[in-house]
């Protein structure tokens, strides 16, 4: 069969009729047109008051949000652990050198060097922040800090 404009039509199951509510007890949606029996829910207008109703209790279930949570993008962070399985003795760190080896996704935001791990390589790092206890590790192993 060719497709011209006066064969489309939808796809098969694609459409559905609307319920069809009050329109006499044969059609399962008579008498009470779905609403159940009664209350405040079942007259006209009766939805839009009940969200005040329990508002209050609402709000006590919400737990209280504190602080606040920094847009200013954080620096990626890298450990000493990290830095001693993915480069030589004698190689220089720097942001860029990082995300190309892919130690870190990207160093736009800047990286920072942790002391999470255990580091015996004596490396140069340039361009990146270093936490103390970091730094005093890399001076330790022979390596050096440049800022």
């Amino acid at each position: 069969m060719t497709l011209l404009a006066h064969t489309l039509r939808p796809g098969r199951g694609s459409k559905r009729n609307a319920k069809r509510v009050g329109r006499g007890n044969a059609s399962q949606k008579g008498t009470t047109a779905g609403r159940g029996t009664k209350g405040q829910k079942a007259r006209t207008g009766g939805r839009g008051g009940l969200k005040l109703k329990g508002l209050k209790q609402n709000l006590l279930k919400v737990p209280k949000s504190r602080g606040f949570k920094s847009h200013r993008p954080q620096p990626a962070t890298v450990t000493l652990g990290a830095l001693n399985r993915h480069y030589e003795a004698g190689a220089k760190i720097t942001p860029g050198g990082l995300a190309k080896d892919k130690v870190v996704s990207t160093g736009a935001a800047g990286v920072k060097i942790v002391a999470t791990g255990e580091i015996g390589k004596a490396l140069t790092v340039s361009g990146c922040l270093v936490s103390k206890t970091a730094a005093a590790a890399i001076e330790k192993a022979g390596g050096k800090i440049v800022y």
